[in-house]
């Protein structure tokens, strides 16, 4: 029963006009970023892919993300039902009547369910939104009773109820088998004698309701916020096979523009993942500036950057300058909507937590460095606190700006030997926090008194060792950067060094994976690693227990674990050194929040709302540990002031080196 198909071609047709066009007018737009290299390793791609988008690994995560993958399903199984209507409207006899009973009666079975499922989840979202919304699902853009959103679900329920009132009637006319549609027999009993209905009239009107809700779908889904419909999947596809721990380098020369300050700066696939972004809100949820009110969320950058290019990809497209900027000055109403302010832009931490929350891959915080470094490279805009830094880390190759002379001081008692090359196995990278850093210089000494214990080759670069680099990268600051890594890169090269041992984790993934960029393939360990290959293979000894330090608090750092998957060994180290595995806090691993000093973060004051180290010393208190337990210099430093300013007694905060050490003692 297909009611005029003449009528019903003639719509079809404006629709898919509709959806051809919206969709060419927004992928187009993404063809004007610049190119990159996303169809590597398509094997491992698309087993992601289907890992991610079709397993909706991510989404189940989280208890709504249940009913998500129901609806994901759901349109995933009635397209071919709804493919179905569309050829039956236009040519009624190539209907599912057309296939042999068994598979046309399994067919009408599956849809007859799933339908169900749909209708019963859109339900739940409705309610959701209405009555139990979670504050991620309000902002500047994204409400949880928007128009949009309603108005999406309203569409879809009508599918459903249409579905279902076409098949009743259809049952009710004898043109359907009701065993094969237990759903639609339900209601067809229901719609019987007591209600008086004309089933023909019913299945007409259900017919066409059915068909303008479908075709109002189609036209209107490349317009909304509901493209990531089209768009989420292949994103999975394409997203970064590696974890977020370097960016991409950049060339020299003069007449070019460094970093991203307007939309066609970023890479095609930057900008497609703006329009991929379902407007979740986990990346929001997991972001520690925007859990403690600061200007960032990860979502609004997105979500500035889609808006972005659809008001200026015409200009862009023409040759033109783009009439709406992409990086604001903040304002006491805050930037426009498709602009970022700078404030939002300086607060991220770089600690990965959008990303890793992100159930389509978007790739926040690389996009948010991109703009970092047109701030600073091409407009010199950055924090006033900063200047200070570039200038120290430019000039003396560490952030405070201490002579170089002075990078020796932390072993006056103890008998430190020099690289040797052929000699020596591991390079120890002492660092400027553990060279500099009155407290970080104690866990210097613990490490080196434990690699001596377990009888390890070691050696430092004395006076000659420099900055990595990290916080200047990930700041935005490049071109110092590029500078600081090849010239480490031509020292370490000299002194053949071959395997580093680091106690920051910053300093562990520049010299792992930025220097690769580089041409330096180096064996580099974190000491974590270290101490717990030395620990199980017996190379290292204990002479006792570590029982003084009480219930011991694991704290991850996110440029240990969430950017280089190092999360066991430093559990394992205490597990061993202790007698127990540590107390975990509640956000920890994966989940785990950052202590605020990350992304260059360190070296700036925290302006806006609630200081990030707060945060996460208050959730440490709640576990009422006796010692909390890091494995980073910045961790250290923002832990113990966290302790401090909220007077938090005897709680003490310990390097896992210096748990180790206590257990040389006799």
């Amino acid at each position: 029963m297909s009611p005029n198909p003449q009528l019903f071609l003639l719509l079809l047709i404006l629709s898919a006009s509709a959806f051809v066009i919206g969709c060419y007018r927004r992928f187009s737009l993404v063809a004007l970023g610049r190119p990159e290299d996303r169809l590597d390793a398509p094997g491992t791609r698309f087993a992601r892919m289907l890992r991610l988008a079709f397993g909706q690994q991510r989404v189940l995560g989280k208890p709504f993300g249940m009913n998500h993958f129901v609806i994901f399903w759901s349109f995933i199984i009635l397209a071919a039902a709804n493919a179905e209507f569309v050829v039956s409207g236009v040519l009624p006899q190539a209907g599912l009547a057309a296939l042999p009973a068994p598979l046309q009666h399994a067919l009408l079975f599956l849809f007859d369910l799933v339908s169900l499922a749909a209708l019963v989840c859109v339900l739940i979202a409705f309610a959701r939104r209405l009555f139990f919304a979670e504050p991620s699902l309000s902002s500047d853009y994204v409400k949880a009773r928007s128009p949009e959103a309603l108005l999406i679900l309203s569409l879809i329920a009508v599918l459903m109820l249409a579905y279902f009132g076409l098949h009743a009637a259809r049952i009710m006319i004898g043109m359907e088998d009701p065993t094969a549609m237990p759903v639609s027999a339900a209601i067809a009993a229901l719609m019987a004698a007591p209600l008086a209905t004309d089933p023909t009239a019913v299945a007409t009107w259900s017919w066409w309701l059915h068909a303008l809700a479908l075709l109002s779908f189609l036209a209107y889904l490349p317009q909304s916020k509901h493209m990531h419909i089209l768009t989420a999947i292949p994103n999975c596809f394409f997203a970064g096979l590696e974890r977020p721990n370097t960016q991409p380098r950049e060339e020299f020369a003069r007449g070019m523009r460094f970093g991203a300050g307007r939309v066609d700066e970023f890479t095609w696939k930057d900008l497609f993942d703006s329009f991929s972004c379902t407007e979740c809100g986990r990346c929001q949820e997991a972001c520690p500036a925007a859990a403690t009110g600061k200007s960032l969320n990860p979502r609004s950058i997105i979500h500035a950057l889609k808006t972005n290019l659809l008001a200026n990809g015409s200009s862009l497209r023409a040759g033109e300058t783009p009439t709406l900027p992409l990086l604001a000055n903040a304002s006491d109403t805050g930037p426009g909507e498709g602009s970022a302010g700078d404030d939002a832009i300086w607060a991220c931490t770089t600690c990965g937590a959008c990303m890793n929350a992100c159930p389509v891959l978007i790739e926040h915080m690389p996009k948010i460095v991109k703009m970092r470094r047109h701030l600073v490279q091409m407009r010199a805009s950055f924090p006033e606190e900063l200047s200070a830094f570039f200038e120290n880390v430019e000039a003396r190759s560490n952030p405070w700006g201490i002579a170089p002379t002075e990078r020796t001081k932390w072993h006056a008692n103890l008998p430190v030997r020099p690289f040797e090359q052929g000699k020596t196995e591991y390079l120890l990278y002492v660092g400027c926090a553990g060279a500099f850093d009155a407290r970080q210089k104690q866990v210097t000494v613990a490490l080196a008194t434990i690699l001596d214990a377990a009888g390890v080759s070691w050696g430092t670069l004395g006076k000659e060792e420099r900055c990595c680099g990290d916080s200047l990268r990930r700041l935005g600051n490049e071109f110092v950067f590029d500078r600081t890594a090849r010239d480490n890169v031509k020292l370490l090269a000299e002194r053949g060094v071959k395997k580093i041992v680091t106690q920051c984790p910053h300093c562990f993934t520049t010299l792992k994976n930025d220097y690769r960029q580089y041409g330096m393939e180096l064996e580099v360990v974190h000491h974590s690693e270290l101490l717990a290959g030395l620990l199980a293979s017996g190379q290292l000894e204990l002479k006792q227990r570590v029982a003084q330090f009480g219930t011991v608090l694991f704290h991850d750092s996110c440029y240990l674990g969430r950017h280089n998957d190092v999360y066991s060994a430093p559990r394992q180290v205490l597990a061993t050194t202790t007698g127990a595995s540590p107390a975990e806090f509640v956000r920890n691993a994966e989940r785990s929040f950052c202590c605020g000093a990350g992304g260059g973060r360190m070296w700036q004051e925290e302006q806006e709302g609630e200081r990030i180290n707060l945060n996460r010393v208050k959730e440490a208190l709640q576990q009422k540990p006796d010692t909390i337990c890091v494995s980073c210099p910045y961790c250290l430093t923002m832990m113990e002031d966290g302790l401090k300013d909220l007077q938090g007694g005897a709680v003490r905060v310990k390097d896992l080196a210096e748990v180790v050490v206590e257990g040389l003692r006799a």
